[in-house]
């Protein structure tokens, strides 16, 4: 039992705004499931369904300092997740009217710049996972490299299965944001190549 598991919603979340990771993990193992199934009723997806709701605890998180929450924590995060759910169907609409637009070209035969785009892009993703702080970048490291479960990891490092979701939660996270800046180039090189 975690020692902020007595708090309410209102002392976790004064907690966290104030950086207290502890505060933090107690939220999540409180929240994580209850928004995963208010998620899954929309989306029905498994792993899309985790994915909004580590994006939602990840946002949170990173909005630590700023957030002002006016209603219940709870509501605060079930309206996040919905938010997060019409985002994806968002982005999944704009891909599928950019693969609509695009199945009508043909493909071309870039293997070798292929090749060195994916060795710069795991070397560029090396180097993220190399910054993060020491127990996310195990916790990382183990479940990628090492294809270790949650479970796995959980006991070789004596944490809980939440605190490994977070971990990695945080770490895919911190790459995807860093991926922002090279999609941004590969976008530019795309326009200027095709257009």
């Amino acid at each position: 039992m975690s020692t902020f598991s007595k708090f309410t919603d209102d002392e976790l979340l004064l907690l966290i705004t104030q950086g207290k990771v502890g505060a933090f993990e107690e939220v999540y193992e409180r929240y994580w499931a209850k928004l995963y199934n208010s998620a899954h009723k929309r989306l029905d997806n498994h792993a899309i369904c985790e994915e909004v709701v580590q994006d939602v605890f990840v946002k949170f998180w990173e909005k630590r300092f700023q957030i002002n929450v006016s209603s219940a924590l709870s509501s605060y995060l079930y309206t996040a997740v919905k938010y997060s759910v019409i985002d994806y169907y968002r982005r999944e609409l704009l891909k599928n009217t950019f693969l609509t637009d695009k199945r009508s070209q043909s493909p071309l035969d870039n293997s070798n710049e292929e090749n060195i785009f994916l060795y710069d892009l795991k070397k560029h993703i090396e180097r993220v996972v190399e910054s993060l702080p020491e127990k996310c970048r195990k916790v990382y490291q183990l479940s990628r490299n090492e294809n270790k479960t949650n479970k796995e990891i959980a006991v070789l490092l004596n944490i809980s299965e939440k605190t490994v979701e977070g971990h990695l939660t945080i770490a895919l996270k911190s790459i995807k944001a860093s991926l922002c800046i090279v999609l941004i180039f590969i976008n530019a090189y795309l326009e200027n190549y095709f257009f």
